[in-house]
C-alpha cells in the first residue's frame, strides 16, 4: 500500500485513480514488472507509410496490400487455406517490431522498390 501512496504523490494528476485502485484491493494485488520494449519511432512510421503508399500507387496496390507484401517478403509468410481460398499471411506484424527491426523493414522497402524501378530516398537521420 505504501508503494501506491508514493505513486499517487509522484503522479498527482492520477492520484484519484491510484487511490480508488487501493480501495478495490481488499484481498491483495499483483505487481508485474517487465522490461520496457522500445518500439518503432513515429518518424520511422511516418517515413515508411509515406513511401510505401507512393510505391503502392506505382505498382497498382492499395496501401494495405503493399504493407502486407513487404511484411511477407521481409518476415516470411505462411499459406493458410480458408473458405475463400489460399491466403498468404506474414509471419510477423510490424506492430511488434523494435526500432532496429523497423529500420530493417524500411531497408527492405527501399531495396524491393529499387528492384522494381521505383526510387525511395534514404531516410534522414531523424527519420531512422
Amino acid at each position: 500500500m505504501g508503494l501506491l501512496f508514493s505513486l499517487a504523490s509522484f503522479f498527482p494528476g492520477r492520484s484519484g485513480e491510484i487511490t480508488s485502485l487501493t480501495a478495490e484491493m481488499s484481498v491483495g494485488a499483483t505487481l508485474e514488472l517487465s522490461p520496457l520494449k522500445t518500439n518503432r519511432t513515429r518518424p520511422q512510421e511516418n517515413y515508411y507509410r509515406v513511401w510505401s503508399r507512393q510505391f503502392a500507387k506505382h505498382v497498382g496496390l492499395t496501401p494495405n496490400e503493399m504493407h502486407d507484401e513487404i511484411l511477407c517478403i521481409h518476415f516470411g509468410s505462411e499459406e493458410i487455406d480458408t473458405p475463400f481460398g489460399m491466403k498468404r499471411r506474414p509471419l510477423q506484424r510490424s506492430s511488434v517490431s523494435s526500432k532496429t527491426e523497423y529500420m530493417e523493414l524500411i531497408d527492405s522497402l527501399i531495396r524491393i522498390a529499387a528492384e522494381m524501378g521505383f526510387d525511395i530516398p534514404d531516410p534522414k537521420a531523424n527519420d531512422a
